[in-house]
């Protein structure tokens, strides 16, 4: 379980201090859950607090009773912490099959890389060797950054706007992997995003809005109001 306690986080800008999370309390459990808001509204910058990129100004975050607060990024992957990233990195030189394999921690055979390449609709063969380069698409590159979250199987796996850079096309198949991973869930995953389709995924729908939880709860009572009218009052905490 992940638990967040009265976690503040501030940053220095050219006008002075400016606080983008004000005391945000959570605890997230085993499920598909989605952290939604405003742009600007600190949902990328929960997401890297809770990966380990950004440590907090003050407050904890626990992962399964241990105390994470403190910890690099790379620490809490080896808890169970996986963290995909908005724009997936390129690695020139490196094969699909060399970073599926890294992901899992193990020695991956060709015909495991490509059941995993498949769970996220790419064809094995055209894949499995390719560089991880510039010739791949963000919906390429973000389907495979997939494939290797699924390949470490992990206690909690966060992904920061993955419809980000991506076209029509890309994000309608990025929906059905996920539909999957939905399916298939074992853990929690953790998506931020402002997307309808993949909060309607969610069991669980988490809105942020001025650094601060504005609502929380199951999917059914909480899109409703993100889809009327007022759901501009909710994200901006005028109500």
């Amino acid at each position: 379980m992940l638990e967040l306690k009265n976690v503040f986080f501030s940053a220095q800008t050219e006008t002075g201090t400016k606080d983008i999370i004000n005391d945000v309390s959570l605890k997230i459990d085993e499920g598909f859950v989605a952290i939604t808001g405003p742009n600007g509204g600190g949902k990328s910058t929960l997401a890297k607090l809770i990966a380990g990129i950004y440590i907090p100004t003050k407050g904890q975050i626990l992962f399964n009773g241990v105390d994470i607060t403190d910890m690099s990024i790379t620490d809490r992957a080896k808890l169970g912490v996986t963290y995909a990233f908005q724009q997936p990195v390129r690695f020139k030189g490196i094969t699909v099959k060399d970073l599926v394999t890294l992901a899992s921690g193990r020695d991956l055979n060709i015909s495991e890389v490509c059941n995993y390449l498949s769970e996220v609709g790419l064809c094995a063969r055209d894949y499995v060797s390719r560089e991880v380069n510039a010739s791949l698409s963000g919906g390429e590159l973000k389907r495979i950054e997939i494939a290797m979250a699924m390949a470490r199987s992990t206690e909690l796996t966060l992904f920061d706007e993955p419809e980000a850079g991506i076209d029509l096309w890309s994000f309608s198949n990025l929906i059905t992997v996920f539909e999957k991973m939905h399916e298939k869930i074992d853990g929690t995953i953790l998506i931020i995003s402002h997307q309808e389709r993949i909060l309607n995924i969610a069991d669980r729908v988490v809105v942020i809005a001025e650094g601060k939880v504005r609502d929380d709860g199951p999917k059914d009572k909480i899109l409703p109001t993100l889809l009327t009218p007022s759901a501009c009052s909710v994200l901006t905490g005028k109500m």
